[in-house]
This record gives C-alpha cells, structure tokens and sequence, in this order.
C-alpha cells in the first residue's frame, strides 16, 4: 500500500500545482478584454497562450480527479448493486477500458511528441509559439494516469479480498 500512498500523494500534489494555472489563465483573459475593448488594442497571443494554459490544467489535473473519483460517470447501472458487485464492475472496467485505452494513447502521444520535439514545432499562427512542450503534456498525463489507475486497482483488490 506504500505504492499506493506515493502514487495518491504525487498525482495530489501535482493536481493541486497545476490547479493554480487556472489563475493565469484568468488574468490573461481580464488582461485581452481590457486591452481589446478599453485600449482598442487586442493582442496576438491571448486566444492561442488560453488555449495551451486550459490544455495544461485540464490534462494534468485527470490523475488528481481520477484518484478522488471525480470524473464524470453514469451511475444508474452502477448503483443497482452492492458494494463488492460495484468493485469487481470497476475492476472489470480497469482491465477491460481505462488500461488499453490510456496504454495506446500513452503510446501514440509519445510519437506525437517526439516527432514535435524532432522538428521544434511551432504552431501555424502569426504568433507561432513552440507547441512541442505543451504536446508533451499528453504523454505525461497519460503515465500519471496509468499510474492512478494501477493505485485504484491496489486498493479496490484490497477492499475486495480484505472486505
């Protein structure tokens, strides 16, 4: 369970880090509409920099909601039935879903951010800021995910064997 303690406590942390960027994003967007209707002076990289900021807080925040069970969920299945069926349901889930599903986008975005990286990517705009550190967030998220996902597991199989 120490595993499951490090993995819990890492994802908190960086979830509650990458929480604060919503703060930047916030001053950016007062920042653009002051300028644009005050001072008539919009500027050239409010639109794209809100863009990369909301794609960094929401990527990096899914292994904090994973670990507090807090995404989005049908429960009307779910609820029909009791506690241990709710588990081995979500382990099913795991094993069946979340894995493959986070395994090949891990994979694949880690090509993506590669071959942005090999080429020092820009984006295609008057502005045109690096993209490759911001494509990079993807495949991190991935692996936080995978790993809140194998922490889950531990402590459902946990909960199912030990009641």
């Amino acid at each position: 369970m120490k595993i499951c303690t490090f993995i819990d406590t890492m994802n908190d942390c960086i979830g509650k880090v990458c929480s604060l960027s919503i703060l930047l994003l916030c001053f950016i967007v007062v920042y653009e509409v002051v300028r644009r209707y005050v001072f008539n002076s919009p500027t050239i990289y409010a639109f794209e920099l809100t863009v990369m900021i909301f794609g960094f807080h929401f990527m990096l925040n899914a292994a904090y909601t994973l670990k507090d069970d807090s995404h989005v969920a049908i429960d009307i299945v779910h609820n029909l039935f009791s506690f241990k069926i709710k588990i081995v349901i979500d382990l099913i889930s795991y094993l069946l879903f979340f894995f493959p599903f986070v395994t090949i986008i891990f994979y694949k975005s880690s090509m993506f951010a590669y071959v942005s990286w090999a080429e020092l990517e820009k984006a295609g705009s008057v502005w045109s800021p690096p993209v490759y550190y911001i494509k990079t967030v993807i495949p991190i998220t991935m692996f936080l995910l995978l790993l809140q996902g194998i922490s889950n597991i531990i402590k459902k199989l946990t909960i199912l064997i030990k009641g």
